[in-house]
């Protein structure tokens, strides 16, 4: 296997994360069917994305193998309601974490979670949150194994 390097994305990197997001948009379509198909959904959400970050200490971290990026993640530190215990209110999340298929089951995953975990704790935090659609079986299964428990569930109803 290839080298594996993480580094904070730059603007330049745009085009291959928006890459990215949209391969995940169009494997997710199947699993829900409400996600868009469109390349410009993938660019609407990078956008939507970059500010969400910005405004809650955030970065997005990629993995790199021979100079091409094969693994991107988000990361912000956001805080829950006012009902959660001081210690823990605030929190690191991982908003995205997306593998290109080509490098999947590498570890490279499991690479950006070590990440994550690292910048929670440099940001003195006690917590690191991450979501994954039930239907996408394989990626709850890759952060059960990273150690991740089940802690809300969020359900739906189409009306």
């Amino acid at each position: 296997m290839a080298d594996i390097s993480l580094r904070t994305a730059l603007l330049t990197d745009r085009d291959a994360i928006i890459e990215l997001i949209h391969k995940l948009n169009v494997f997710e379509a199947d699993l829900t069917h409400d996600r868009s198909r469109h390349y410009g959904g993938a660019e609407a959400y990078y956008d939507e994305l970059q500010r969400r970050l910005s405004g809650r200490e955030g970065r997005i971290v990629l993995a790199e193998a021979d100079s091409k990026i094969v693994a991107v993640m988000g990361f912000s530190v956001d805080q829950d309601a006012a009902y959660i215990t001081d210690d823990v209110r605030l929190h690191g999340t991982v908003t995205d974490l997306i593998v290109h298929e080509d490098w999947r089951g590498r570890g490279i995953g499991q690479t950006l979670l070590h990440e994550a975990e690292r910048l929670a704790r440099a940001a003195g935090l006690k917590r690191l949150m991450i979501g994954a659609l039930v239907a996408n079986e394989r990626a709850e299964r890759a952060y059960r194994a990273f150690g991740f428990e089940p802690y809300v569930s969020v359900l739906i109803k189409e009306v």
